[in-house]
């Protein structure tokens, strides 16, 4: 697969690294396994059917039948199903549909696995991997802290930031920008600073965070 920007970097390295890990590694996705986060990729690409499901409460338990005959596949056909992306007929086969729907994705599940093994550290700065991380928490950082009871504001290291969510006793959370977004995701391991109350910053800790 050609090298065209952030979403097939991620896509390729997911996919190096489930071969790596194999089917019944841990994830930091709901508690799920790699063959279950495998599987959702593919259905999330190749089944609209039951992809609505994954957004639309009462289809879920369709959804999850079919994630789950996914998952029971050998794993080595379902890496490749992941690896090789959308049939042609997908909106994310265009690669600028594909780099603004996709790279977010595979960055967060990507790291879901990274992150669940020992010993893991955040990777070194990548220059497009962190402008398209950074577009990503300015974009989407009011929905993933919807929830959250206090204000909040997501700044780089570099004094850059993005108000999240407008509130009383608002907390600045300082990190590089994939961090960042894996703190909005609800991710617990991302590498974050914060400057507040301290009740303000166990409030928004704690918040549901994400989509």
């Amino acid at each position: 697969m050609a090298r065209m920007g952030v979403a097939r970097d991620e896509r390729s390295a997911l996919c190096d690294l489930f071969a790596e890990v194999g089917p019944d590694a841990p994830t930091l996705c709901g508690g799920w396994l790699t063959r279950d986060l495998a599987a959702h990729l593919v259905i999330r690409e190749r089944r609209p059917d039951a992809a609505a499901g994954i957004v639309i409460k009462p289809l879920a338990g369709y959804a999850r039948r079919v994630q789950d005959g996914y998952a029971a596949r050998p794993w080595p056909e379902l890496v490749d199903l992941v690896r090789s992306g959308p049939p042609p007929y997908w909106p994310t086969a265009i690669g600028m549909i594909d780099e603004l729907a996709n790279s977010t994705e595979f960055f967060v599940h990507h790291e879901d696995v990274r992150r669940a093994r020992p010993g893991w550290r955040p990777r070194p700065p990548d220059r497009r991997r962190d402008a398209a991380t950074w577009a990503a928490v300015s974009r989407t950082g009011r929905l993933l802290l919807r929830h959250s009871p206090v204000g909040a504001v997501l700044r780089q290291p570099d004094g850059r930031e993005v108000t999240a969510r407008r509130g009383p006793n608002t907390v600045i959370i300082t990190g590089e920008p994939g961090e960042l977004l894996l703190f909005a995701f609800g991710r617990d391991a991302a590498r974050v600073d914060f400057d507040g109350e301290q009740s303000a910053i166990g409030a928004i800790r704690g918040v549901t965070r994400g989509l």
